[in-house]
């Protein structure tokens, strides 16, 4: 399936491999993934040793490869997550005391360095950060559609159910047409490589695309107002309770990372 990036994750390709795939990851049931998602946040957030969090990063490769979803494109996908590590983390790198690696570096205002402990801050906030996304498009590349409509209904108050479930479904009409516009612009001799010197093409595809979504929003009311839409989007099916041996899991799994901090909170206090 194309893509309009490589470092943009894909609704349709995500859909597609929840729909398509059948492996033991697609078999667990979505109250669990979602419970293992809030578990993993709590982790990411309590545990403060860069070896656990390195660990706990492999542990979610390893049920990614389970899963049996594509890494190439992951490692794609990962530039806006680690574009937002860097702004972050970078300067912080720079202003943590400590050993400096390598010298420093001097600037007209005073010398800057990168020591140890800035570059343990920096693996510790990249680690949090491609373990929580990793888990998620796990998560969301081996749900269904309707088990994720269902969740969503379930988890979200009203209207913000509604506005989640077709936000999602007016995404895929969206990148159509944005792939149409794209398209048509490539087929006329157009270079979408280089921002500044294409920046006025940028803004027609821009300007054409919002056009295209209030045009498109305003046939989807319409259609949904004739169709009896009041407000409520009815969901046919059900996400059952997880089986036991999961809730087991999701419980050790909150069990740990609260003896863990409960065990943190000991240490510092004494």
């Amino acid at each position: 399936m194309t893509t309009l990036s490589n470092h943009v994750p894909d609704p349709r390709l995500i859909t597609a491999y929840a729909e398509q795939r059948t492996s033991p990851l697609h078999r667990v049931n979505p109250w669990t993934k979602l419970s293992v998602v809030g578990a993993l946040v709590l982790a990411v957030t309590v545990f403060d040793r860069l070896a656990l969090l390195a660990g706990l990063y492999g542990v979610v490769l390893i049920v990614y490869g389970i899963a049996d979803l594509p890494f190439r494109r992951l490692v794609g996908w990962y530039t806006m997550p680690l574009l937002f590590v860097v702004s972050v983390a970078g300067p912080l790198a720079f202003l943590e005391p400590g050993v400096p690696i390598g010298g420093a570096l001097t600037t007209p205002v005073d010398e800057v360095s990168v020591s140890w402990a800035g570059l343990v801050l920096f693996g510790k906030l990249s680690f949090r950060s491609l373990t929580v996304v990793t888990f998620t498009l796990t998560a969301t590349m081996t749900t269904k559609y309707t088990d994720v409509a269902y969740i969503l209904g379930r988890v979200l108050p009203r209207p913000v159910d509604q506005v989640a479930l077709l936000t999602y479904r007016f995404t895929f009409v969206m990148i159509e047409v944005l792939e149409a516009l794209v398209k048509s612009a490539l087929a006329r001799g157009a270079t979408l490589s280089d921002f500044w010197s294409n920046k006025r093409l940028y803004a027609r595809i821009l300007g054409m695309t919002m056009l295209s979504a209030i045009e498109q929003s305003e046939r989807l009311v319409k259609s949904m107002e004739a169709r009896g839409y009041a407000g409520d989007i009815t969901l046919y099916g059900e996400v059952p309770r997880p089986p036991i041996h999961e809730v087991l899991v999701v419980v050790g799994s909150y069990a740990v990372v609260i003896g863990y901090a409960a065990v943190m909170m000991d240490g510092i206090a004494i």
